[in-house]
């Protein structure tokens, strides 16, 4: 009895990583309100994601707007869409939320793992990975990307293994890649950063900056191509083949439709929610600029590469988070802990590094993460509420059309409808199959010349009468602030029939 007490008392106590895991899956918890509001494409999700159990068919045609109906369109996202939906039927929408805060934890867990296995000490390791996911916090959204947080941690972490040595794992880059590739179109990212890591690592052979004993192994690029290659044929398997390449390049190649999508556009760093990502890149060049030992290329460019499509896009920010945490970690790490100095502060971080890994090697903890997926289950079955305003994971009625749509149970409406683009989402979820959105969330599907239809209506520009005659619109689901609305008001050949602080509804007379 003994000897098994403390191998009992290890299971039982949580790890620095286990810790780091049920902090980010109760912190997304506390922000599963706000989560679900910011961005409006989760109910066509759980729409998408109910047909394909209810039919067992993955759409190939469009089925959701009265304007493309019929057209051919790439579902990139179906399995995504499936688990989203399986756990709203097990929850409701808090599931949406327990499902998302799954993702994530488990993701930055993974970077903390990659960081302790690249280090031998543990404070820089914890300093980065909180960093990484205040910066990555940003775009915590009920959304498919969010798979790709964990799809590019494993990515990284099967890379890392690879050049440690362990060749063998090359088969797991096709077995993710055809996970990822059906998850969510984001896994473009995948191979962009297996072509950057291996150019760093040609750098490094090309101009012979290996460390001692950090030289490639014999038949590394062998085995690195075949992953890559292999990868990119597992890609292919998913509904729409070699479309679904077509698709997420041909979005990406759009500037019309990128620069009108609101998390394609560059970062404002007068936004608070900005900060954690700006310290990160100061820290970034403030560690670059002092460390002493070589960089290796492969963190360092794919790193900058993804500093620089973060800049770019604020979508990306958490994948440069999770990408670079390795190069910050052993940059500080190198300043405080392998660099001369003469500092007493230095010595006793190091004495508590050294005690903290001690006493983190001893626990397993394994028992706390899985106890608290059973306590959100049962709370969440109990009605408590995680969000920090105790409002609870549903739809603003201050965001979407919530008493305009029920309203419409009541007092349907015949004919077609003509909807604010980002309420496209919610109307499918409240009314599909009954009625068809004008557009919705899809703009990859809808495409340029449509969406610029859809905004010379928004935006009255010339000819906007003539587009609701093109498609027969007879009614109309706006926010009541929009410019538009009041020209509605004041035609002859309009009138408002419903109107509340959030929406407005006008039919035409005739």
């Amino acid at each position: 009895m003994k000897n098994r007490t403390p191998n009992i008392l290890m299971y039982l106590f949580p790890s620095l990583g286990a810790v780091i895991w049920i902090g980010v899956f109760f912190g997304v918890l506390s922000l599963g309100h706000r989560m679900m509001n910011l961005d409006g494409d989760l109910g066509r999700h759980l729409v998408v994601g109910g047909y394909i159990l209810d039919h067992g068919v993955i759409p190939l045609r469009d089925l959701f707007s009265h304007t493309l109906f019929g057209q051919p369109f790439t579902p990139h996202e179906w399995l995504a869409e499936i688990i989203f939906t399986l756990f709203f039927r097990l929850l409701g929408l808090n599931g949406i939320i327990l499902v998302s805060a799954l993702v994530i934890s488990t993701a930055f867990w993974l970077v903390f793992i990659r960081l302790r296995a690249e280090s031998k000490f543990l404070l820089p390791a914890l300093l980065v990975v909180f960093l990484a996911i205040a910066a990555s916090s940003l775009h915590w959204l009920t959304r498919p990307h969010l798979f790709t947080f964990l799809l590019l941690a494993l990515w990284m972490i099967v890379l890392f293994e690879m050049r440690r040595g362990k060749l063998q794992f090359w088969w797991l880059l096709p077995v993710l890649m055809l996970i990822w590739a059906n998850l969510h179109g984001a896994f473009i990212a995948g191979f962009l950063t297996w072509l950057i890591y291996g150019v760093g690592l040609g750098w490094d052979v090309f101009w012979g900056r290996f460390q001692q004993g950090k030289e490639l192994y014999t038949h590394f690029w062998r085995y690195y191509v075949l992953g890559g290659a292999a990868a990119f044929l597992t890609s292919l398997i998913n509904p729409s083949g070699v479309g679904l390449w077509k698709t997420s390049i041909g979005y990406i190649g759009n500037q019309y439709l990128v620069n009108h999508t609101m998390e394609y556009l560059s970062p404002n760093f007068h936004d608070p929610g900005t900060w954690p990502f700006l310290l990160f890149i100061g820290l970034l060049v403030m560690v670059l600029g002092l460390k002493n030992k070589k960089i290796e290329s492969e963190f360092l460019f794919t790193a900058a590469s993804w500093l620089l499509i973060g800049l770019y896009s604020t979508r990306n920010i958490p994948l440069f988070a999770i990408v670079a945490a390795p190069l910050l970690s052993q940059g500080l790490e190198d300043i405080f802990y392998d660099s001369p100095h003469q500092f007493k502060f230095v010595n006793r971080l190091q004495e508590l590094d050294a005690r903290l890994l001690k006493i983190d090697l001893g626990r397993k903890g394994i028992f706390w993460p899985v106890a608290c997926i059973c306590i959100a289950v049962v709370a969440f079955r109990a009605g408590i509420r995680f969000d920090i305003n105790q409002k609870g994971n549903a739809f603003d009625p201050q965001v979407f059309p919530v008493d305009a749509v029920n309203w419409l149970d009541n007092h349907p409406q015949k004919g077609e409808m003509f909807n604010y683009f980002t309420w496209g989402g919610y109307l499918l979820y409240r009314l599909w199959p009954d009625k068809l959105v004008f557009i919705d969330g899809q703009t990859d599907f809808y495409g340029e010349d449509f969406t610029r239809q859809y905004e010379k209506v928004i935006t009255m520009s010339t000819g906007w009468e003539n587009v609701l005659d093109l498609y027969h619109v007879d009614w109309i689901i706006l926010p009541r602030g929009e410019a538009i609305v009041q020209s509605f008001r004041t035609s002859l050949d309009w009138a408002t029939i419903y109107e509340d602080n959030t929406s407005v509804i006008i039919r035409r007379k005739n």
